[in-house]
C-alpha cells in the first residue's frame, strides 16, 4: 500500500502552544493523522524540536518552518513509499536530516510524518494500532500525577512530580478506581486547609507547599482519607527532573523553595531518607543528566528496593541508554517519542531497554495533545507501565480511556500484571 499524499499544518497542544500535526494519505483512499506533542523539562539530548523564533508570530514559538520541510523535503522523497515499510520511511527521513539531533528537518516534522504513517497503516489493515506495532497484550500499570511542581507548576516545588502507583490493584479497572479516590482525596485535604489553587500543566494539583516533602505528607494522607494502606494498596513515585536543579559552576543540586543546596551525596542520601520514610516505589532522574556519578551513587544506594527511571540522561536515544546500561546507572527508561523523533527509533530504544532486564515507561509530554497514539505503543510493546500526567484534563484522559478500549478490544487476551511488572528489577519487592 502505497504512500499517496502528505500534508502538515500547524494545531495546539493542552498549553495551547503550537505544534505541528501531518496527514498521510494512501493509494486506497485510507487517510490518518499524528500530531506531535512538546516537553517544558526537556533534556539537552532530546531531539531537537524545530519553531521559527520570529516573536511577531505566537511569539517564535510557531512551527510552520517543520511545516515547509514536510512539504518540500520529506513529502517528494517518500510519496510511493510503502507505508507498511515503517523502518524504511524512518530511515529516509533520519537521512534526509542528516544530523544527530534532527535539527535540519526538526524531530518533530519528522515524527508527525512518522506517526501519522503508522496509524494510517494500522487503519489499511483493519487493525488496531496497537496490534500493527507489536504482539503485546499487556495493560500497563500507570504512574499518575497528584500534584504538580518544577517546570510544568512555576516550582511549587522543586520536585517535577508527585506521583501514584496503584500497587495493590488486580485490573487495570481497578487502577482508575484506587487513583480516582486517592485523586479526590488530595483535592479534599487541599480545600480544607485553603491550598487548593486548580491544576498545573500535566493535570496535578497546583499547591502552595512550604517544603518539598509537605507533598510526600499530602500523598500520605490522602491515600490513607480515600481507605487504603500506603505501600500496599498504593505508592509513591517521583518525577525529581534534578538536571533543572543542578548547577553546573557549583556541582550542587539546589531546592530554592527551601534554600537549600545540596553536594551529589547529600541529594543522594536525601532521596534516600524519603524512600526509607515513605512509601515510594519509583524515582525518575534523581540526578542531573550530566552527573554519572550521581547516578551510580543513588543506584547503589536504592536500585535493589525502588524503580530507578532515567529520562533526561537517556533521551531515548539508543546510544545513551546502552551506555547507562553499561555503567548500570539505573534499571528502567523513560520512553518519549518526540525525545528521539521516529517511531521505528522508539520502538528499537524499548527493545534495547527490555533486553537488558530493565522497564520501559511509556511517557506523555506536559504539552500533549488528544492523539492517544503512546496508549497503543505501550500495549504493543509490553512495556508494562505508562506515564501520562494526571487523572483531569481530557489530553490526560484521552490516554487512560484509550487503554480501556484496547481492554475491551482484546477481550479475554488481555494481561495486568499490575506492580508485579516491578519484580523483574526489585527483588526486595518480589514477595
Amino acid at each position: 500500500m502505497k504512500i499517496a499524499s502528505i500534508s502538515a499544518y500547524q494545531v495546539f497542544d493542552s498549553r495551547g502552544q503550537p505544534t505541528i500535526e501531518a496527514e498521510v494519505a494512501l493509494q486506497d483512499g485510507t487517510r490518518s493523522c499524528g500530531t506531535v506533542p512538546s516537553g517544558a523539562s526537556t533534556g539537552q539530548f532530546e531531539a531537537l524540536e524545530l519553531r521559527d523564533g520570529d516573536p511577531r508570530k505566537f511569539r517564535g514559538k510557531s512551527v510552520f518552518k517543520a511545516i515547509a520541510n514536510v512539504h518540500d523535503i520529506i513529502r517528494p522523497a517518500v510519496l510511493g513509499r510503502d507505508v507498511f515499510d515503517q523502518r524504511g520511511l524512518d530511515q529516509t527521513m533520519i537521512d534526509l536530516d542528516g544530523t544527530p539531533n534532527k535539527k535540519r528537518l526538526g524531530a518533530n516534522a519528522i515524527l508527525a510524518v512518522s506517526m501519522a504513517a503508522a496509524q494510517a497503516a494500522a487503519r489499511a489493515r483493519g487493525e488496531p494500532l496497537h496490534a500493527y506495532l507489536g504482539p503485546g497484550n499487556l495493560l500497563p500499570l500507570p504512574e499518575i500525577q497528584i500534584t504538580g511542581g518544577g517546570a510544568h507548576a512555576n516550582w511549587r516545588t522543586d520536585v517535577q512530580d508527585y506521583l501514584l502507583i496503584a500497587t495493590g490493584a488486580r485490573s487495570y479497572a481497578e487502577v482508575m478506581e484506587i487513583t480516582y479516590n486517592v485523586y479526590h482525596a488530595a483535592g479534599e485535604i487541599l480545600k480544607k486547609r485553603g491550598k487548593y489553587f486548580g491544576v498545573a500543566d500535566e493535570g496535578g494539583y497546583w499547591p502552595d507547599f512550604k517544603s518539598n516533602e509537605e507533598a510526600l505528607q499530602l500523598l500520605v494522607e490522602a491515600i490513607e482519607l480515600a481507605g487504603y494502606q500506603p505501600g500496599r494498596d498504593a505508592a509513591i513515585s517521583l518525577d525529581v527532573a534534578a538536571s533543572d536543579l543542578f548547577d553546573e559552576a557549583t556541582g550542587k543540586y539546589r531546592f530554592s523553595l527551601e534554600q537549600r543546596e545540596f553536594s551529589t551525596a547529600e541529594f543522594a542520601a536525601l532521596l534516600e531518607d524519603w524512600c526509607a520514610r515513605y512509601p515510594i516505589i519509583s524515582i525518575e532522574d534523581p540526578m542531573a543528566d550530566t552527573d554519572w556519578e550521581g547516578w551510580q551513587m543513588v543506584f547503589q544506594k536504592m536500585g535493589q528496593r525502588v524503580q530507578i527511571i532515567g529520562d533526561d540522561v537517556f533521551t531515548t536515544n539508543i546510544t545513551r541508554i546502552r551506555a547507562g546500561i553499561e555503567k548500570r546507572i539505573a534499571n528502567a527508561v523513560l520512553i518519549k517519542l518526540n525525545q528521539i523523533g521516529t517511531v521505528t527509533e522508539t520502538l528499537e530504544a524499548i527493545r534495547v531497554t527490555q533486553e537488558a532486564g530493565w522497564l520501559p515507561v511509556v511517557s506523555a509530554r506536559s504539552g500533549e495533545t488528544e492523539d492517544a497514539f503512546i496508549a497503543h505503543l505501550a500495549v504493543a510493546t509490553n512495556a508494562g507501565q505508562l506515564k501520562v500526567g494526571s487523572f483531569s484534563r481530557s489530553e490526560r484522559m484521552a490516554k487512560w480511556n484509550e487503554v480501556i478500549r484496547i481492554e475491551r478490544r482484546l477481550a479475554g487476551a488481555a494481561r495486568f500484571v499490575g506492580s508485579g511488572i516491578f519484580q523483574q528489577i526489585l527483588p526486595a519487592k518480589s514477595d
